[in-house]
Parts: structure tokens; sequence; C-alpha cells
């Protein structure tokens, strides 16, 4: 079976994160990569991790929201694919937090393919390499496949959701998308905003620091602000 054709099985009988995370992992094996995830963007954000090929995938695309930059958000507002060969290249200066980020993971390339569905870029497929070096054309003209069959578990994801609302307007609406999301982060910027005594953006710029600051993702250190085992300073 074809490289193509085995990365469309491999959404076959399943739907949302399962189709994801399948997809994810298939792309491993059959791209010469390290990790795969599928990034959601919303509002020029990434908001929330639809899929991956592991934890370590996940903690990849979530360090993109950490430091708000990174190719799935350039892959998105560029409309176009983002491909870093090497980020330990001197001349790679796109991302001056994230890629010290993922090197320090030993992460050498990063290649995102924007998601498309109806004409709207809402996500990203991202893909890691612990070796330097392009994707080859037969690996290259699979990332492009596999970033449009990601349609498809979304598709079906917003699709259900939209017929649960439609069905039962006092559903919860979105759910499974919900839960997707980076909650935590939404919910301990709340926290901060009280405690500091700051506008959301304020908190939001806090938190992010001090997951920067201490090499952590912004949703661990949310869950520890939520759990009350950190306190951020005033000052």
């Amino acid at each position: 079976m074809a490289v193509h054709e085995q990365l469309r099985a491999a959404v076959d009988g399943r739907r949302g994160t399962a189709a994801a995370n399948n997809l994810c992992e298939a792309c491993v094996v059959l791209l010469d990569i390290d990790a795969a995830a599928i990034s959601l963007i919303f509002g020029g954000a990434s908001s929330a991790t639809m899929g991956s090929s592991s934890d370590l995938a996940r903690q990849y695309d979530d360090l993109q929201f950490t430091f708000g930059e990174g190719p799935c958000l350039d892959s998105i507002a560029r409309r176009a694919p983002v491909l870093a060969a090497d980020l330990a290249h001197p001349e790679e200066v796109r991302w001056p937090a994230y890629a010290p980020a993922l090197l320090s993971r030993s992460i050498r390339g990063v290649f995102a393919m924007p998601v498309v569905i109806a004409g709207e870029y809402v996500g990203a497929l991202d893909l890691f390499r612990q070796r330097p070096g392009p994707l080859q054309a037969e690996e290259l003209s699979g990332a492009f496949v596999a970033a449009e069959v990601a349609g498809i578990p979304l598709l079906d994801l917003l699709d259900g959701d939209l017929q649960a609302a439609a069905n039962d307007p006092g559903s919860d609406a979105w759910a499974e998308l919900n839960a997707l999301s980076r909650a935590e982060v939404s919910q301990a910027t709340g926290m901060l905003v009280a405690q500091l005594d700051v506008d959301p953006t304020e908190a939001l710029v806090r938190l992010r620091a001090h997951a920067y600051a201490t090499g952590r993702s912004a949703t661990d250190v949310a869950r520890d602000i939520l759990d009350r085992r950190l306190r951020l300073d005033a000052d």
C-alpha cells in the first residue's frame, strides 16, 4: 500500500482525537520523523492539541502556546507550509524562544503544514525530527497528504458537536473540542487576575514568563497554580 493510502487508512473507522492520534502515529512510521502533533489555531493563537504521536509530541506543540511563537502559528499566518530543516543553523532565527526549547529536547528539524477546512485555516500538522535536514520529496508529499487527512477527524468532531447542539439545544455542545482546549490556562489566568490585581493579558504574560523561566509548559504551570502548589509574586 502506498504511503498516501496508508495515511488515509489511519483515520478509517475512527473519529475525533482517536483518529488524530492514529494519524500522527502513522506519520512517525511513514515519514521518517520522530514525533507529530496536530495543533488547533483560533484567533492567531495555539488553542489546543487535537492529536499527537506521543506525550513528547504534545509537549513540543504545547511549547508553541507557552512562547506564543512557532511553526504552526506561522503556517496559519502565512497560509503556507513552514519548513525548518535545522534549528541549530546560525541563520535560523525565526523563533528565539521556541527553537532553543526544542533544541534542548534534541529536536533539530520541525515542519508545519496548514490544516484547511472549507477554505478556513484552522490548524497545522507539526512534524518533529531529531536529525537535521530537509524532508525528501516523497516525505514532503506525504506530509501534504497527512495535513489534508488531518481535516477529516476535525471536521467529524465539529460536525458531531453541531448535530448534538441542533438535536438538543440544552446539551453541552462542542464538548470534545472544549475538552481539548487549554482550559487550565484560562482558569489559572483568572486566578492570577484576582491574586495579582492585573488585567487578563498581563496575567497570561506572567504565567507564560514563569513557564519560560522554569523550562516548563504553560499548561503544567497553570495546573500548579490551580492546585495551589504555585503562587506568583505580585512583582
